[in-house]
């Protein structure tokens, strides 16, 4: 996912619940897409932020008095605060019509 390219926005924005539902016929269903996308955008996100910051990571115990000030770190981190929450942008996702999902096909129970 390139971060860089995401146009979600960043503040809370009312959304038509008829648009939601269009594509399900069901806004709970929509629902459901969206939260399940939104946990694996975090996910995605929480990973990559986790690289990114493990490249600073000291393991050295010599002095833990110090404290070592990297700009770089603190932009990396600033970088994805700013980021959109992930349920923004499962929601533009899905509004742009670029989620893919399907419904597991239910079985019947027999009785005996």
């Amino acid at each position: 996912m390139d971060l860089k390219k995401i146009k979600a926005p960043t503040t809370t924005i009312t959304y038509d619940l008829d648009k939601l539902e269009k594509d399900t016929g069901n806004v709970y269903e929509s629902l459901v897409i969206l939260g399940r996308r939104a946990d694996q955008i975090a996910t995605e996100i929480k990973e990559e932020l986790s690289k990114k910051l493990e490249e600073f990571a000291s393991y050295t115990t010599d002095n833990l008095e110090e404290v070592f000030e990297n700009r770089e770190q603190i932009e990396i981190s600033r970088f994805y605060e700013r980021l959109p929450k992930p349920t923004a942008i499962a929601i533009q996702e899905f509004m742009e019509g670029r989620l893919r999902w399907r419904k597991p096909r239910r079985q019947q129970r027999r009785r005996s």
